[in-house]
């Protein structure tokens, strides 16, 4: 869904999921920086590794 369909989606609850998976996500990252290991995500609907090394340089703490 893109933004616009979630702001004016029926189920109130919707719009507030992109909020907790967007939180969620950073919270992968920062678990990945702490424990020295990768993860997983999808660009251009490809799975991409990144490292921890990568997410700090990416400013990741």
């Amino acid at each position: 869904m893109t933004r616009d369909q979630l702001s004016q989606a029926k189920d109130r609850d919707l719009p507030a999921s992109l909020i907790a998976m967007r939180r969620a996500a950073q919270m992968a990252r920062e678990l990945a920086v702490r424990t020295n290991t990768g993860i997983v995500v999808q660009r251009d609907q490809k799975l991409v590794r990144i490292t921890a090394e990568e997410l700090r340089k990416a400013g990741v703490k």
